[in-house]
This record gives C-alpha cells, sequence and structure tokens, in this order.
C-alpha cells in the first residue's frame, strides 16, 4: 500500500501546475494534502481525478487558510475531521480515515512563527493530537502524515544555528516531537536515511530551492505496532508546484 503526503500551498494553485496529472500517475493508493486553502463552498468545485474518491476540511473562521484534504481509493470505513477538543476546531487542521488495518490521520499542524500566542496554541494542538493518537491506538495502529512544521534534529535542516530561536526549531517544539516518538511514533524516514541534506519544504525566497536549503517538516510516522510493515519511505523532492515537495511510505499488507 502507497500512501504519499504533500503539502500543496493552496490547491487551486497547485491545479494548475499539474496537480492532477501529478496525482494520476503517482500510484498511491492514499495521498493526504495540506494547506489546500478551500473554503467549504470551494469543496465542491474541486475536479475529481479519476480513479480517487475525495475529503476535505476547510477553515470556517478564515478565508483562503489552512484545510486538509484526503484522496482515496480503497473505501475507509470510516471520515472524521478536526480533533474533538474544542478549542482546536475550526481551522480544517485533521482528517482522520479509519481502514480495516490502521488509521489514517492526516494532519496540517499550527505555525507558532506569527506569535507567542500561536506558539501556544501550536504546542497545545501537539498536545492534543497525541491523546487523541493514543487513543485510536488503543484499537489499532496509528499511521501519521502531514506538514508538523518543526524540524527535529539539526540534520533536518540547513542552518540549524541560525534558526535556533525560530518558531519551527525551538526547543520546546522539537522536545514534543521527542515525546511523540517516545511515545512509540516512528520516523519512517529514518529507518532509509540517517544523514542530512534531505528536505521538504524550501522558501521561496533567494533560490532556496535550488540551492537545497531548506527543512525537513513534513513527515510519516506509524506506531510502532506497524514498524515492520513498513517496505519503504520516501521525499520526492523532484515534483514541483508547491514551496513543499511531497513524502511517501509503503506499507507491506
Amino acid at each position: 500500500m502507497i500512501l504519499l503526503s504533500w503539502n500543496v500551498n493552496g490547491l487551486r494553485a497547485v491545479a494548475g501546475k499539474g496537480f492532477a496529472e501529478w496525482l494520476a500517475g503517482c500510484g498511491a493508493d492514499v495521498v493526504g494534502i495540506q494547506e489546500t486553502k478551500l473554503q467549504t463552498h470551494h469543496e465542491e468545485g474541486v475536479p475529481g481525478i479519476p480513479g480517487y474518491k475525495a475529503c476535505f476540511a476547510s477553515s470556517t473562521v478564515k478565508k483562503g487558510y489552512s484545510g486538509v484534504g484526503v484522496y482515496y481509493r480503497p473505501q475507509p470505513l470510516m471520515v472524521r475531521s478536526e480533533l474533538p477538543d474544542p478549542r482546536f476546531t475550526g481551522e480544517g487542521r485533521l482528517l482522520h480515515l479509519e481502514y480495516p488495518a490502521f488509521h489514517f490521520l492526516n494532519v496540517y499542524f499550527p505555525n507558532g512563527q506569527m506569535g507567542p500566542h500561536r506558539l501556544e496554541y501550536k504546542l497545545a494542538y501537539y498536545d492534543a493530537f497525541l491523546a487523541y493518537a493514543e487513543g485510536l491506538r488503543a484499537q489499532k495502529p496509528i499511521v501519521a502524515c502531514g506538514d508538523f512544521n518543526t524540524a527535529h534534529t539539526e540534520l533536518d535542516l540547513k542552518n540549524p544555528k541560525s534558526n535556533a530561536k525560530n518558531s519551527g526549531f525551538l526547543p520546546e517544539e522539537r522536545a514534543w516531537l521527542d515525546r511523540f516518538i517516545q511515545a512509540g511514533y516512528t520516523d519512517t524516514f529514518r529507518l532509509f536515511e540517517p544523514g542530512g541534506e534531505h528536505y521538504t519544504w524550501w522558501d521561496y525566497r533567494f533560490q532556496a530551492r535550488a540551492r537545497n536549503v531548506g527543512w525537513r517538516i513534513d513527515y510519516f510516522f506509524v506506531s510502532e505496532e506497524l514498524r515492520p510493515k513498513v517496505r519503504r519511505a520516501f521525499i520526492a523532492s523532484e515534483v514541483m508546484g508547491s514551496d513543499h515537495c511531497p513524502v511517501g511510505l509503503e506499507l507491506d499488507f
């Protein structure tokens, strides 16, 4: 089973850059996308992709903001949007699809760069997400993907020292990823690639992507029960159209 995740930085924008053609040819069974920037009334107008069905969760609090979607071939048993905690509803940040063998969580975590209040919100969202995942994990394993908006270690961004005081690489953000891993979730890419220089986001400015000055902030995690099923995890840095690139996971069921 092939799973993909991509922060598209605007679904309508990337639609004009070959998104449908990429999706039709990517061979994935389930594709989570983040930062769709849709509103609810836009969801009905999204063109269909042959072979895929789609579901969306969009922001109801701000136009052109946040939002996630999932394109899927196998029919899920259930689809749910948003965390159950009312503090974290309205921004369209999570889609939960239940499959017979696992729970699939596609998440666009908050960005903490807009000030202390948003950093506090981001950290609280992290904690609420972990609590939600752990509740689901009592039933069956977890696959969690998306834009986590944090680089975990110094290997995961080009300039760790100059970003040490910036949200996205703050000690408290990185510490949560430590706790997530300690709780029994595996960063699947690190099963296959221990080294640096592998990124998933590049600033649009300064020719950052051409110079590979980036951050790895997009992940596929699996709960440790699924670790033996992981056959491949990868970054598709050749795919253009957004300031992020897709990341992927192959599971052997």
